[in-house]
């Protein structure tokens, strides 16, 4: 599939009566087809004290029906050979299957039956809650996590972002039944749904299937719920967390722009230089030629309100202090600093490689169609995304991190000995 191929009127987009978006691509290289059931709901919102909801709700939407108990409902999608999956993010939550054409309309009419119906059974959700209270008490044990919470709840405070998806041991040990309930009656509506089909399926085909499985559903009277998200009031930091460990983690963190932010492409172009890969500004000079770090990266996720961008390392604990001078530094160069056309393209050839590379399967065509829709980009974002990545100059490079990189929060993990000096030296 070409770059370009999102764009063709091969795409089909249309709106049930009852709001539910549907988007279709039909792509008959192989006999697979790929759906996507995208709710607009993720754990941005979940009440502060219900933190952990929507990731709990979304692992338990495969364990019972009115009329099918978790069991039946694995035997059928294992006997087709088919696979069936949930997620929870950040301003989304999703259903993801995949099957051979054949068997599609029987998968697809379990997963609207899924979305719209589940039963949350009383002793689903008691295995729910002890396997999810396991892997959080297991992420007190992951010291790049734990710096990373810290990072995050520092720059957001009480922000829903600010918060791990999973939640935390005391919200997730109050989490009910009839919360559950509650949180899928508001939020889970066929106008809060993006359906997206992609694979050996016609249009009218796929049109169909959805019809017969969703068109019934009706939205409720009132208008879906809009999402409010408080504004940001934190002032930057720099935390520590101490711990034996054999490395010590540094993290500084920015607040940044949202996916509709004129900045946003000029970011994400960034952080490709900083932290993508071996050839990245932070590998080759604090790995290669420093020999300061075991681990070094960037990232910069899209959100739909105030995002962050993240430089971090991991390194000896001796050399904390030399490595969080080493990330504040190429950090800030780039506030002073414009970068040679040379390695601005370099950055845009690997970043629009990545991105081509990203949607080269039905799965992954379906994830980022709905994936666009949700966040109100629309398909045509597709394009527009590569285009605005083209055009960034070195110039625009410079104004942004003139922008955002200002004082940052900065978080570490370590050895006390190790990281409490660079803590009170920071502060």
């Amino acid at each position: 599939m070409t770059a370009s191929l999102l764009q063709t009127p091969q795409l089909h987009r249309t709106v049930l009566p009852n709001g539910l978006t549907v988007l279709v691509l039909e792509n008959p290289v192989a006999d697979i087809v790929s759906a996507r059931l995208f709710i607009r709901a993720g754990s941005s919102a979940e009440a502060h004290h219900q933190a952990g909801l929507v990731s709990f709700l979304m692992g338990l939407l495969t364990k019972g029906t009115e009329t099918m108990a978790s069991m039946a409902i694995a035997e059928t999608v294992e006997s087709v050979g088919a696979s069936l999956g949930t997620d929870a993010a950040a301003d989304y939550s999703v259903i993801s299957l995949k099957t051979v054409s054949a068997d599609f309309p029987e998968i697809f009419a379990l997963a609207a039956t899924l979305l719209r119906q589940p039963s949350f059974p009383e002793d689903e959700i008691d295995l729910e809650r002890r396997l999810t209270l396991q892997q959080i008490r297991s992420m007190q044990e992951q010291p790049f996590t734990l710096a990373f919470n810290q990072l995050r709840q520092d720059i957001y405070g009480h922000h829903p972002y600010g918060r791990p998806g999973i939640g935390n041991e005391a919200t997730v040990a109050n989490l009910t039944q009839a919360d559950l309930i509650a949180f899928h009656r508001q939020h889970i509506r066929p106008d809060h749904v993006v359906v997206t089909i992609v694979g050996r399926i016609s249009p009218e085909a796929a049109q169909a299937q959805v019809e017969n499985a969703l068109g019934d559903w009706s939205a409720p009277p009132t208008a879906p719920p809009p999402l409010r998200l408080p504004a940001v009031t934190t002032a930057a930091t720099c935390s520590r967390v101490a711990q034996e460990t054999n490395q010590a983690i540094v993290m500084v963190g920015y607040p940044a722009a949202p996916v509709k932010h004129p900045a946003y492409a000029a970011l994400k172009l960034i952080n490709t230089y900083l932290g993508n890969g071996l050839s990245s500004r932070l590998f080759v000079e604090l790995r290669e030629k420093r020999g300061l770090a075991y681990d070094v990266s960037a990232f910069y996720p899209t959100r739909l309100g105030l995002s962050k961008f993240v430089a971090y390392i991991g390194t000896a604990p001796e050399n904390t202090a030399t490595a969080l001078e080493g990330l504040r530094t190429e950090v800030d160069r780039l506030r002073t600093t414009v970068l040679s056309d040379d390695e601005i393209q370099a950055s845009k050839n690997k970043l629009l490689g990545q991105y081509a590379l990203g949607k080269q399967t039905n799965a992954q065509i379906a994830q980022l169609l709905g994936w666009y829709e949700i966040l109100e980009l629309g398909v045509e974002y597709d394009q527009q995304f590569q285009d605005m990545v083209a055009a960034v100059t070195a110039l625009d490079i410079e104004a942004v991190a003139q922008e955002f990189f200002h004082t940052p929060y900065i978080s570490l993990l370590g050895p006390e000995e190790a990281i409490g000096p660079v803590a009170v030296a920071q502060g």
